[in-house]
């Protein structure tokens, strides 16, 4: 598959002790980078009002409506050219944000549906989520920069530090871009399970999440409280128009 990997970062400073990052929606966007398989090594990344290729005069705390909408419609047209959008845990989180900050819904939902969220696949075949992190260092690679969170990304954009800022999303992409054709090439994922050990799921292809929804639910009768496939979905199902689903 030839894929446009894609991740944002929030604009807003959560409390250390948040576990519901969905209450103090909206979030901002500080910034976003996508990339694309055919050029794996040339990152877009994205702030203010649009693309950027390099590190320039940040002076905005949060992407603008007007550059929000500017990404969707990218992602819109290289999927026209046959680059399937790429996540790690998009549907309920990246492309539901970009939905908020753009106003494109429609457009949204249509990206989310339509998209492959390697997470998402993930917990449809075990009934689990993993960590991004965990799947890369499971295959072999970098994964996440040491000392870097999703959570502290806002704190740094507000003190300016917007190049290790980019630097970060930049890994978001690329890593999971390596990770997707790294398990194309195996037909498996292991990922580093918490105990140190590792497990290890059949892949044969990657799915877009309306394929995901398709697949035979898995066994989560020994789980306490166990993920369903609808709280990924939730945003989308609770708009007036659920047709898409």
């Amino acid at each position: 598959m030839n894929f446009c990997s894609f991740d944002l970062e929030i604009s807003k400073v959560l409390p250390d002790d948040c576990n519901d990052w969905d209450s103090y929606r909206p979030l901002g966007i500080s910034c976003a980078a996508t990339v694309l398989s055919s050029k794996p090594d040339v990152v877009a990344t994205w702030y203010g009002d649009g693309p950027h290729g390099m590190v320039g005069n940040v002076t905005t705390p949060q992407m603008s409506p007007a550059g929000c909408k500017r990404l969707v419609e990218y992602m819109l047209e290289v999927r026209e050219m046959g680059f399937v959008p790429l996540t790690w845990n998009g549907l309920s989180f990246d492309f539901r944000t970009l939905a908020e900050e753009s106003g494109l819904w429609d457009e949204c939902i249509d990206l989310a549906l339509n998209h492959v969220d390697m997470m998402f696949q993930i917990v449809c075949l075990k009934g689990f989520p993993i960590g991004l992190d965990r799947a890369c260092k499971g295959m072999g690679l970098q994964g996440k920069p040491e000392g870097m969170t999703g959570a502290l990304a806002p704190v740094l954009w507000q003190q300016g530090e917007y190049e290790k800022v980019l630097d970060y999303v930049s890994s978001d992409v690329t890593e999971p871009l390596a990770l997707a054709e790294a398990v194309e090439r195996r037909g498996s994922l292991t990922w580093q399970t918490k105990r140190g050990t590792y497990a290890n799921a059949i892949i044969d292809r990657w799915l877009t999440v309306k394929e995901c929804l398709e697949l035979p639910r898995p066994d989560t009768s020994w789980m306490d409280n166990p993920l369903t496939r609808g709280h990924f979905l939730e945003w989308i199902t609770k708009r007036d128009d659920v047709s898409h689903v």
